[in-house]
């Protein structure tokens, strides 16, 4: 007999005892249990539990882990602070609790003071970080029991069977960046679904039905998931899945249709290889609104299942569905906050959207993904100066707050968290932890990615930022902004002719992106090419980016007035919303005074742009005033 704590383990007569009480425990999940105290301290693979619990029988990892749960459930352990069984990332588990043998064999009492201890072997390997798959919430472990857990395991191990026909390859992420070619076997875009309802009216339903999809993916740790922004730009267009593994480097979409007639949903999906066009798999699934969530999972469990047992292999992670609102009402509310928050920065759209994300969070006040929403919707009105912004950045740190403590396992709450903190109060080791917790949480997701480089960028560090925006394009390969953002980075770094080709890539996926011009406009002038610069200049589409490239680009031609024109007029429109460009614009004028005063001015007023004084060419004017150092102290920046 075994004995862990205040447990015994008799192996003889299959019984676990805590105390003088028999435990009640699954035969399997006992034989688990004992081949891990058997072997304490010791890291055994899932592999190995596998081979030695069901020789010569093909049984899913996901089986396993189900065991695993349940083992943790009876010996009250905590996956994120393990008392019993430690999850080493990628490799299987160990055995912590230190273990005694107990020659009394007796179902009662604890092992005596004379008990030999069994210690870990002496070249046991260390233990490695929690793995990048969440381990289910408490109130998740629950609701995966019963019928759904079973109908969900049996689409896995269906489907992961049909996917070893002609699938293979791996795709391996560490530390967040891509060591793969641009185009895997175990990449997937999931599509827009297109709205089949006789009304048309659906689309925002429609559309949060796909990004939900993508969200499911993107917790595989392996799966590469294209982003949401590079997905939806097929969105009604009849399209050859061959150009879209193209345009996107992925080898499998998923794509399908909702159609809905009041509470009843018809949704139909399959999951196409982009080479040849093959089908892996399909289904359509008639429901009820009130188990649309249902589908949901089904849906994202199937597909990883059927790129999983071949792609993946051991190291794959199953998907693990994000905790959601059973209350219908309050998901459709959250699915149209999702939509109108993704259309732009239209004042009229992003009050939509934050009525919606009330609405959501007032139909279900536990409901954790639309309270991260509603943080997003707020923190965007602050940046944008739509609303007052202290107050407007409070009440989004406060919603991103109360969705990491109704679901610490879901990674929007932290990446809204992140922004706050980098965007408002400048908190970067805050923000860091953020960005980490959320990257182990989704190491899939091209947000999370993005908003690494954004801090790596806030903080300085610029060849770690560019190689960040590269992963976040490389997982989100049509999404303009970032290659806005990888061309600003490498302009910093004087790398000219990468930055001119990466804004020609964002122009022709968005010719009116703003800040475009602007940006190529700056790269010009820094090469001498002032008067190309000011065509640049003159052909942008944002207002105040184009005043401010207008005031630089005058002042390299020597045309001073000019310059003092477009500068009056930036500082007569914009100067509570680009103080910091104000101030830029003096520094490389060299006018040193104007140029901290209206930095001074963009700090008081939390310009989220005044970070980039510490990395920005344009501010070399004030390198060494020590005003530029006590500036950047009160941000926090390093020197």
């Amino acid at each position: 007999m075994k004995a862990f704590q205040s447990f015994r383990l008799d192996s003889e007569n299959q019984c676990l005892w805590h105390g003088e009480a028999r435990v009640q425990i699954t035969p399997k999940a006992f034989d688990v249990l004992r081949y891990m105290v058997e072997n304490a301290g010791w890291l055994v693979t899932q592999d190995e539990l596998l081979e030695a619990l069901w020789p010569e029988t093909y049984v899913n990892q996901e089986v396993l882990r189900k065991y695993i749960l349940e083992i943790r459930k009876v010996l009250g352990d905590r996956p994120e602070k393990p008392e019993f069984i430690e999850t080493v990332t990628k490799r299987g588990y160990r055995f912590i609790a230190p273990v005694v043998d107990d020659s009394a064999n007796e179902p009662s009492g604890l092992p005596g003071p004379n008990a030999t201890l069994t210690a870990a072997p002496a070249t046991e390997e260390p233990a490695i970080e929690q793995p990048l798959r969440r381990e289910p919430a408490a109130s998740e472990q629950q609701a995966s029991s019963g019928e759904r857990s079973v109908r969900k395991l049996a689409i896995i191990q269906v489907l992961a069977v049909v996917a070893v026909a002609g699938l293979g390859g791996y795709l391996w992420f560490a530390r967040n960046r891509l060591n793969a070619p641009s185009t895997n076997n175990n990449s997937i875009a999931v599509l827009p679904f297109v709205d089949m309802s006789t009304t048309k009216d659906q689309e925002y339903f429609s559309d949060g039905f796909a990004e939900q999809l993508i969200n499911d993916l993107a917790q595989v740790s392996g799966l590469k998931v294209v982003g949401r922004s590079s997905s939806f730009q097929f969105r009604g267009k009849d399209v050859d899945l061959r150009d879209v593994g193209r345009r996107l480097g992925v080898a499998n979409v998923l794509e399908g249709s909702v159609r809905r007639d009041g509470n009843h949903v018809r949704v139909t999906a399959e999951l196409v290889k982009t080479a040849d066009g093959f089908q892996l798999w399909s289904q359509t699934y008639d429901r009820e609104m009130n188990d649309i969530l249902a589908v949901q999972d089904e849906i994202a469990l199937a597909a990883a299942g059927a790129l999983q047992l071949k792609l993946l292999g051991s190291t794959g992670q199953p998907v693990a569905s994000t905790l959601r609102s059973e209350n219908p009402e309050a998901y459709q509310a959250y699915l149209q906050a999702k939509y109108f928050a993704a259309r732009g920065q239209a004042k009229e759209d992003l009050n939509k959207a934050l009525t919606y994300s009330d609405q959501a969070v007032k139909l279900d006040p536990n409901y954790a993904a639309a309270w991260a929403q509603r943080s997003q919707v707020l923190e965007t009105l602050s940046g944008l100066g739509l609303i007052e912004g202290n107050e407007g950045f409070r009440k989004a740190r406060e919603s991103a707050e109360k969705a990491i403590a109704l679901d610490p396992n879901l990674a929007a709450g932290y990446l809204r968290l992140a922004r706050i903190q980098m965007s408002h109060d400048w908190d970067w080791n805050g923000a860091d932890l953020s960005l980490k917790k959320a990257a182990m949480l989704e190491p899939g997701s091209a947000e999370v990615a993005h908003g690494r480089a954004y801090l790596a960028r806030r903080l300085g560090r610029l060849d770690e930022a560019i190689e960040l925006y590269k992963l976040s394009i490389a997982l989100d390969p049509l999404r303009a902004n970032s290659h806005l953002a990888l061309a600003d980075q490498l302009y910093r770094v004087g790398r000219y002719e990468e930055a001119m080709a990466a804004l020609q890539k964002a122009e022709e996926l968005n010719p009116q992106l703003s800040s475009l011009h602007l940006t190529r406009g700056i790269v010009l002038f820094s090469q001498g090419r002032q008067q190309e610069a000011l065509a640049e200049m003159e052909k942008e589409t944002g207002e105040w980016e184009k005043l401010s490239g207008e005031a630089l680009a005058y002042y390299a031609l020597g045309r001073r007035a000019e310059s003092d024109n477009a500068l009056n007029k930036l500082i007569a429109t914009h100067q509570n919303d680009a103080a910091f460009q104000i101030g830029e614009v003096y520094a490389f004028r060299g006018e040193t005074d104007h140029a901290f005063a209206w930095l001074d001015r963009a700090y008081r007023q939390r310009d989220s742009g005044l970070p980039e004084m510490k990395t920005g060419p344009l501010m070399k004017s004030l390198l060494q005033d020590p005003r530029r150092a006590e500036l950047l102290r009160k941000m926090n920046l390093p020197e």
